[in-house]
């Protein structure tokens, strides 16, 4: 199973990004993925995820700026960022391929994608 993250880059505060993470390979379509944020020295938090319902999770802190979502016709995951905030500068991975639970861990990662909000 492959993962790319695509869509991140440099924005505004205020601003918004729509996040991409296409998979290939032997995946089940509607297995559970996620996105998750990884600040500089820290570790991976998971921030969005959807199950293999459509039934989405979202970190406490972050519901109402993020939307995630899926076209499976396309094979694409997608995360909204909205109202971006300087805090939310960080790399954002794309997980597949759920050990167990819709919200992780996941087999699957991606290279990231860099999201930088400037003030």
């Amino acid at each position: 199973v492959k993962v790319v993250e695509s869509g991140g880059g440099l924005v505004q505060a205020g601003g918004s990004l729509r996040l991409s993470c296409a998979y290939s390979g032997d995946i089940v379509s509607l297995d559970a993925m996620g996105w998750y944020r990884q600040y500089p020295g820290k570790e991976r938090e998971l921030v969005a995820a959807m199950s293999s319902s459509g039934r989405t999770h979202y970190l406490d802190s972050e519901k109402g700026r993020l939307t995630i979502s899926r076209d499976n016709s396309k094979r694409v995951l997608y995360l909204q960022l909205t109202n971006l905030r300087p805090e939310d500068t960080a790399m954002y991975f794309c997980a597949a391929e759920p050990y167990g639970s819709s919200r992780g861990p996941f087999r699957s990662w991606g290279q990231g994608t860099q999201v930088t909000v400037s003030s």
